[in-house]
């Protein structure tokens, strides 16, 4: 169940469900979708897309979900959004099975809105925490996309489980790489464009070294935007717009870097961005936020090296640096490839979920 995603999303449909498909479950995928159909074995019920503001979303959207779930009479309810807390609530007082995933550590991500006031935003932290700690404690299981968050909900809800975003299309990714690739000079960042996520950074930062940067995802605001194209550093940007997995791959393909300089906010510190491990998966040595977290585990894998998100220069310089050795940055990427391999990928954490829905089905 999501009122907030596409039906499409790639950890709901792509990973979780067409994995529990595979598996010999019956799945059925409740969202907002342009008609109701069946995709590699998940039946998508659609439902339509609420008009208007977030709050009508919130509202009328989650309760055309939540009808439309409870009429298939499941076993099993998996909901995505926190805004379907309470339906997730009054299913498991119907006497459900319910699993919440938690794609994000709300309350910290709230902590980190600076359109709310501080004293509001810690205050709705708290509130926020005790709802869902309150409501996960009564679900069957929590499924958590990163082990920062599956820790938290353990101490509310023993049967909690860190299923990571790790790559699903390993073998897709895996032939892209940059050892063929030595005369390119292209980096590239996917994902969400804004303010927190890095891109002005990225952007300055190409004004101190001769690079370009292949640059795809949707801005966070038109004002953004304007802004970013206004800098002088966007001259040397490959603007892609918003591309689906082939295109992914065809900018890993063409690229000899991959960034990921998010903001030191603390919903980031402890994240498990799934762009890192595509660009380790695609064999590119990975330029990334140095946060305690991210450096621990790019230094063990050996795959890329991190610096400070907030100066240009300093981006700058390990770009530059890792252009002018390319067997460094080879190195980089093979051992990259080989962590997501041997450790990041999809396969390992659809066992994990897999064996939660046999242990559900066996109670």
């Amino acid at each position: 169940m999501t009122s907030v995603h596409p039906w499409d999303d790639v950890r709901i449909f792509h990973k979780e469900c067409r994995s529990l498909a595979r598996a010999g479950f019956d799945v059925h995928l409740v969202a907002c979708a342009p008609r109701t159909i069946c995709v590699d074995g998940v039946n998508v019920h659609a439902v339509p897309k609420a008009q208007g503001g977030r709050l009508h979303r919130m509202l009328a959207t989650a309760w055309r979900v939540y009808q439309t779930a409870r009429a298939l009479n499941a076993d099993v309810y998996h909901f995505h959004d926190p805004e379907l807390i309470p339906y997730g609530l009054l299913l498991k007082w119907q006497g459900r099975k319910v699993v919440y995933d938690v794609h994000e550590d709300v309350p910290r991500d709230i902590l980190s809105k600076h359109w709310i006031t501080p004293r509001l935003r810690r205050r709705l932290s708290q509130a926020f925490e005790w709802v869902e700690d309150f409501a996960a404690k009564r679900f069957a299981s929590v499924v958590a996309a990163t082990p920062f968050i599956a820790q938290r909900f353990a101490r509310v809800n023993p049967s909690s489980v860190d299923v990571n975003n790790y790559p699903a299309e390993f073998a897709e990714l895996a032939r892209q790489g940059c050892a063929d690739k030595a005369g390119s000079r292209n980096l590239c960042y996917i994902g969400g464009i804004g303010t927190i996520r890095g891109a002005f950074e990225m952007v300055r930062a190409l004004e101190f070294v001769d690079a370009r940067l292949i640059m795809a995802g949707p801005f966070q605001s038109t004002a953004i935007e304007e802004e970013l194209r206004s800098l002088p550093g966007w001259k040397k940007v490959d603007y892609r717009g918003v591309v689906d997995r082939e295109g992914v791959a065809r900018i890993l393909a063409e690229s000899r870097i991959g960034l990921v300089l998010l903001h030191p906010v603390i919903n980031y510190l402890d994240s498990l961005p799934v762009k890192m491990f595509e660009y380790m998966a695609a064999g590119l040595p990975v330029v990334a936020s140095d946060f305690p977290y991210w450096r621990s585990l790019l230094a063990d894998a050996g795959a890329g090296v991190c610096v400070d998100p907030l100066d240009p220069r300093a981006i700058a310089r390990c770009i530059e640096t890792l252009l002018e050795r390319p067997d460094e940055a080879v190195r980089m990427g093979d051992a990259g490839r080989r962590a997501v391999s041997d450790r990041y990928r999809w396969d390992h954490e659809s066992d994990k979920l897999i064996a939660l829905y046999g242990h559900l089905a066996a109670r």
